[in-house]
């Protein structure tokens, strides 16, 4: 993620991110930012709502784009082996209990 930040560009500020891989292509997500306060606590505080707007907007897309090459990868494999992976993991039970313990099994 890159900060911009130049005399020249003090009017355009730009929150941005960028997502490289090997086997994928890369993506950049960019937004604007106001200018940096000049002064005062009112100007600080819009400053860094707008900050976190930003990176919560990047967050939501990275999400997305990511979710869209998993599916891709997922695609491709069916279309290489003719079936789908076999996974190890119930993805439907680890989204089911996603940021949570996970619960006790019966085997």
């Amino acid at each position: 993620m890159t900060y911009t930040n130049s005399a020249a560009a003090a009017s355009a500020l730009q929150f941005s991110a960028t997502y490289q891989s090997p086997a994928n292509e890369p993506f950049t997500f960019s937004e604007p930012l106001p200018a940096p306060p000049s002064s005062g606590p009112g100007d600080k505080a819009a400053y860094l709502n707008a900050m976190r707007k930003s990176i919560n907007a990047a967050q939501e897309h990275i999400n997305k784009e990511l979710t869209a090459r998993m599916e891709e990868d997922k695609a491709k494999e069916v279309t290489k082996n003719g079936t789908a992976p076999k996974s190890v993991v119930d993805e439907a039970l680890e989204e089911e209990n996603y940021g949570e313990e996970a619960p006790p099994t019966d085997d």
